[in-house]
Order: C-alpha cells, then structure tokens, then sequence
C-alpha cells in the first residue's frame, strides 16, 4: 500500500489518535487482555466479568481480525465454530497492557492485578 492508499484510512497521523480509534472504547482491550490471559472462544469472552453485550462482542472481534490484531480459525466444523488467537501484531500491545496494569496498581484503589500481570510476563 502506498503513502495516499493508507492516507485515506488516517483520521491524523498522531500515532495515539489512530490507536484510540482501534483501541479506545471501553471493550476493545479488555478482549486483548482475555486473549492474553488464555481465553480463545467466544462464550469465554462473552462470560467475562465485565459483561461484554455480544453484539458489541462480534463487532469488536471483527475490527480485531480486519485490523491484523486476531486471527480467527474453525476448531469445529459441524456447526462451524470459531477460536481466536493474537498474531504477533496482538502480541506486541502486551507492554501496553502491562503499563495500564502497573499504572492501575499503582494509582487505582481497590483493583486485583490478575496474577498473569503480577509475575511480570511482558518482560
């Protein structure tokens, strides 16, 4: 793709807008994080704590996929179903994730850093 094709995708080229525009609502990462953290199937992800609406689930999966974040592959034919798994791009957002963690400790009363995040993994 050429400098004008990617343009045309571009809100700005301020690298923090167009990962807010990917990133910045209030499920996009936490699916990250559940896929970090070993869930692969969508009704894992559908019974998160938080409580993902699925419709907002599959839209936000779907973004995943087309951005190159996720990859989707069948484990079942008969009825087709679905794992989703981080490509090395999803890959790289785990120090981001490690940060907020660590920020959140650190400055948010009350939260439990999962254990996952707690034996410093992303280092």
């Amino acid at each position: 793709m050429n400098q004008s094709e990617s343009d045309k995708f571009l809100r700005s080229h301020c690298p923090v807008a167009n990962v807010l525009d990917l990133f910045g609502d209030k499920w996009t990462l936490l699916i990250v994080r559940d896929l970090i953290l070993g869930k692969t199937r969508y009704s894992e992800f559908a019974q998160s704590h938080e409580g993902i609406p699925t419709n907002i689930l599959a839209d936000r999966l779907k973004r995943l996929e087309m951005a190159g974040v996720v990859v989707k592959k069948a484990y079942c034919d008969k009825p087709i179903r679905y794992e989703y798994e981080l490509t090395g791009k999803g890959r790289d957002l785990m120090p981001m994730l490690d940060a907020m963690v660590a920020w959140a400790d650190k400055h948010v009363p009350g939260v439990k850093v999962f254990p996952y995040f707690q034996r410093g993994n992303f280092n």
